[in-house]
């Protein structure tokens, strides 16, 4: 054992570990997501310095502090801008902002967007992750795990059920557009998907099938897009010419939604009368669109709020429960029934 003058800090018991901070102090305080290597590394340095986590040091050691990562899939800065992942954003800062925790955020589908991510994860100053927007079995994920730091999905992958992530609730959504489509006397509806890809995508896109079903509606209208305004004006363009009796459709996004409403008014087709659109996630645009759109709204900012939420309990070494948030039909101009036109 070493002899000192001064009080051993965790910094330095991390460093003789070669551990990142946050894993020290949660092997420290009996915390899980530290691997039994490191856990041995982090003890044995604890003994080669004779490092004494008194009362004051344990309060510091426990207190959450350095900074948690979101990182997106997409390539483009940019997509920070988004409507929805903005409003996610506001979400997460605003459980943040009552804790020592930072957030970084970082686009991880590009090289050098991943070598960012494994820099930060690499940190001593990480403490935990979020990921968002998951397309099928992203290497980011893996990234994530392998650091051995707390991980929250913000939504479910599409390829395996995670330990801790927040979610809405898709599939119920999308019969909630359906069923309302039916309900107005729509019977050739169509739909355009989000990804594929994605867990939301495909959800979506069940639950739009299952409603037709049970209506006895044929569910083979269908186009699929990828979540952007232009991607939804080519989608809407396609369905037209490949299903030109079309006379309602349900988007999966609402910035699909609003590129799918640009399609239509070039087509000369009339929204409601001759098509009625109904979208997802009641991003504060859809109040503004022309006619106003229906959509389907889920709690984003609340999304945000939840994930940081789950974030800083698992930090804290509690093991709390997936989440499904839920979703709801807020009913505008754009899906009105014979009686509201």
């Amino acid at each position: 054992m070493e002899s000192h003058s001064r009080q051993v800090t965790l910094d330095e018991v991390a460093a003789r570990a070669g551990v990142s901070r946050s894993a020290a102090s949660r092997v420290l305080n009996d915390a899980p997501h530290v691997s039994k290597a490191k856990r041995e590394a982090v003890r044995r340095a604890i003994a080669e310095l004779g490092y004494v986590p008194n009362a004051t040091a344990r309060a510091l050691a426990s207190r959450q502090s350095g900074s948690v990562v979101l990182a997106v899939s997409a390539e483009d800065p940019a997509v920070f801008a988004d409507q929805f992942v903005a409003e996610v954003v506001v979400g997460i800062l605003s459980v943040l902002e009552e804790t020592d925790l930072e957030l970084t955020l970082v686009t991880a589908t590009s090289s050098r967007g991943q070598q960012r991510l494994e820099k930060l994860l690499r940190s001593r100053t990480t403490a935990g992750v979020m990921l968002m927007s998951m397309h099928g079995d992203e290497p980011i994920a893996r990234l994530a795990e392998d650091a051995e730091l707390p991980v929250v999905f913000g939504g479910q992958p599409l390829t395996f059920e995670p330990r801790y992530y927040v979610d809405a609730d898709n599939r119920g959504g999308a019969r909630l557009a359906t069923e309302h489509l039916i309900g107005i006397g729509r019977t050739r509806i169509a739909t355009i998907t989000g990804r594929m890809d994605e867990a939301a995508g495909t959800a979506r896109y069940k639950g739009f099938q299952e409603t037709l079903a049970v209506a006895g509606l044929d569910p083979r209208r269908v186009v699929h897009g990828d979540f952007s305004e232009d991607g939804g004006q080519r989608a809407m363009t396609e369905l037209l010419a490949r299903h030109p009796e079309t006379d309602a459709v349900f988007v999966a996004s609402d910035q699909m939604a609003i590129g799918a409403l640009g399609a239509l008014t070039a087509a000369g087709r009339s929204v409601p009368s001759d098509v009625a659109v109904v979208g997802f996630n009641d991003i504060p645009m859809a109040r503004h669109t022309t006619p106003p759109l229906t959509t389907i709204s889920q709690p984003i900012r609340s999304l945000g709020r939840e994930m940081a939420r789950m974030l800083h309990a698992v930090l804290n070494g509690e093991h709390p429960s997936p989440l499904i948030l839920p979703t709801r039909l807020v009913f505008r101009d754009s899906a009105a029934g014979p009686s509201c036109r």
